[in-house]
C-alpha cells in the first residue's frame, strides 16, 4: 500500500514537472544551436562509424564469460554448506566453460586482426 502510494505520487510529480517544462519553457531554434556538440570540438565528418565486427564478438564473449563469473563467486560465497556435491558441479561447469574458452580461441574467435582463414574456418563450420 505505501509503496503504491510512493510510486503514484512519484510518477504524478514527474507528469507535472514534464508538463509544466513543456508549457511555460522557451523554445528556441538556431543553426548554431542545433548542431552537435562534443567537449567543446566542432563536429567532422559522419557520426556513425562502422566498427569492425571482431570488436562485437569479443564483446559479446566478454559479457559471456563475465556473467560466468557471478556463478563461480556465488558458489563461492556458499561452498562449505554445498559440500562435495556443489563442488564437482562448480568443477563440471568451470571444465566447460574453459573447454568452450579453448574450442573459441582455436576457432579463431579472439583474433582482432581481419584474416580471411578465420572467415573461410567458420563458414566450413556453419556449414
Amino acid at each position: 500500500m505505501t509503496l503504491g502510494l510512493y510510486a503514484l505520487i512519484a510518477t504524478g510529480l514527474i507528469l507535472l514537472l514534464m508538463l509544466l517544462a513543456r508549457y511555460l519553457g522557451q523554445r528556441t531554434s538556431s543553426e548554431v544551436k542545433d548542431q552537435a556538440y562534443e567537449s567543446a570540438i566542432l563536429p567532422t565528418g559522419d557520426s556513425r562509424l562502422r566498427l569492425p565486427v571482431p570488436f562485437y564478438l569479443v564483446a559479446i564473449f566478454f559479457i559471456v564469460f563475465d556473467l560466468e563469473a557471478v556463478f563461480v563467486v556465488s558458489w563461492a560465497v556458499a561452498y562449505d554448506l554445498l559440500g562435495w556435491a556443489g563442488f564437482w558441479q562448480i568443477t563440471f561447469f568451470i571444465v566447460i566453460l574453459f573447454l568452450g574458452l579453448v574450442y573459441l580461441w582455436k576457432m579463431g574467435g579472439l583474433e582482432w586482426t581481419g584474416s580471411g582463414d578465420r572467415e573461410r574456418v567458420w563458414a566450413r563450420r556453419r556449414g
